[in-house]
C-alpha cells in the first residue's frame, strides 16, 4: 500500500511529508523543489542563524557560518549558540567564512547529507553550486524574507522532524507573549526599524521593509506596522529607502529603532528634515549596538529566549516617550 503523504502549507510553500516525518521528504521554495531521500545525519547550514534550528532541535551540523555581526569575543558563535553547544556537551563545528560570500570549498568538505538556508540571500547560482554538494533547503519566496516561523519549519522538515520544529514554535511563542504581556504601553504604538545611515549625508533614508523579519517581530510584540512602511514597501525586497525629503511622509511612526550610537542620534536631532519626524522629536529612539541585543533584534531560534526581556524593556521605554 502506498505511504499516505501529508502536505504542510506555509506562506505559499508547502512541505509534502510521507507519513510520519518518514522519508523522502519534499520541499518546495524559491528555486524549485527539493527531495530528501533519507533523514539526515550530516547537517551543513549556511547564511545568518540556520544552524540554530537544528542546534535547538537537538542536532549538531557539521559545519555552519561563522557570526560576523554581535560576535564581541571573535570566536565566530553567538553566545547563545555557544551556550546550546555547552548544553549539547559539543565541540564547535567547522566554521564558514562567508564574509566574501558562500565558502562553497568549506561547505563540500564537511561532507553534509543536507544544506539549511530556509534564512538566506541565496541566489539561483549560490542554490545551483549548493546543490551539487548535497539537497538545499532554500527560502520559501524572497531573499531575507523568512521570519522565524518559517525558518524553524522548513528546516526542521529539512531534518526530519516538522513535529519537533513546531513543538519549538509553540514554546517560543509563549516566551513572546508572556514578555509583551508585560508591558501595555507598547500597544497601539508604532514602530520602523530604519537601518545603514550615514552620519554625514543624511538625504537618503534606508529602512528594513515590512518584509524583514525584525519589522515582522515588532507586531508579535505587540506594536503596530506603521501604514507609512508598508506603502514604501516594495514585493521581495527586505528593504526601502526614500529621500529625506519626503521624511513627512513617516508622521505615523511612533518609535524609531536603529543600529547606532549617541552620535547616530544627536546627528538625527540636529538634521532640518529628520528632525522633524515625530519619534526623532519625542526621543522615542533605541539604538541598538553590535551586541547580543543588536543581534537580537533579528529574531532567531536561540536568540529569542537570550534577549527578549532586555529588547522589549528598551521598545516599552521608547514607546512612553511617545506623544
Amino acid at each position: 500500500m502506498a505511504a499516505m503523504v501529508a502536505v504542510i502549507f506555509l506562506a505559499g510553500s508547502s512541505y509534502a511529508l510521507s507519513g510520519e516525518d518518514e522519508f523522502p521528504v519534499t520541499i518546495d521554495h524559491a528555486f524549485g523543489q527539493t527531495v530528501i531521500e533519507t533523514r539526515p545525519e550530516r547537517v551543513a547550514t549556511v547564511a545568518w542563524a540556520n544552524h540554530e534550528v537544528p542546534l535547538a532541535l537537538g542536532v549538531v551540523p557539521v559545519g555552519f557560518a561563522a557570526a560576523g555581526f554581535g560576535d564581541e569575543d571573535g570566536d565566530g558563535l553567538l553566545p547563545w549558540v555557544k551556550a546550546r553547544l555547552d548544553e549539547l556537551d559539543a565541540d564547535t563545528p567547522a566554521l564558514f567564512d562567508e564574509g566574501d560570500g558562500i565558502d562553497f570549498e568549506a561547505v563540500a568538505a564537511t561532507q553534509p547529507d543536507v544544506i539549511l538556508a530556509a534564512y538566506s540571500g541565496l541566489s539561483q547560482s549560490d542554490y545551483d553550486t549548493l546543490s551539487m554538494i548535497a539537497p538545499v533547503v532554500a527560502y520559501p519566496d524572497s531573499p531575507w524574507a523568512t521570519d522565524w516561523r518559517e525558518m524553524i519549519r522548513m528546516n526542521a522538515a529539512g531534518l526530519g522532524m516538522a513535529k519537533e520544529g513546531e513543538a519549538l514554535i509553540g514554546r517560543l511563542e509563549d516566551e513572546i507573549s508572556d514578555a509583551a504581556g508585560e508591558y501595555p504601553e507598547l500597544t497601539g504604538k508604532s514602530a520602523m526599524f530604519i537601518t545603514h545611515l550615514d552620519t554625514t549625508d543624511l538625504s537618503v533614508i534606508r529602512f528594513y521593509s515590512a518584509n524583514d523579519a525584525r519589522v515582522k517581530f515588532f507586531q508579535e510584540l505587540g506594536l503596530s506596522l506603521p501604514q507609512s512602511v508598508r506603502d514604501a514597501t516594495k514585493e521581495g525586497q527586505f528593504s526601502g529607502e526614500v529621500s529625506a525629503e519626503l521624511i513627512d511622509r513617516f508622521e505615523d511612526v511612533d518609535i524609531f529603532v536603529s543600529y547606532g550610537t549617541q552620535e547616530l542620534l544627536d546627528r538625527l536631532k540636529a538634521d532640518p528634515l529628520v528632525a522633524r519626524m515625530p519619534a526623532v522629536a519625542d526621543g522615542a529612539v533605541v539604538l541598538l549596538g553590535n551586541d547580543a541585543v543588536g543581534t537580537g533584534a533579528n529574531p532567531t531560534p536561540l536568540s529569542i529566549s537570550w534577549v527578549l526581556d532586555e529588547y522589549v524593556a528598551m521598545l516599552a521605554d521608547a514607546a512612553r516617550k511617545s506623544e
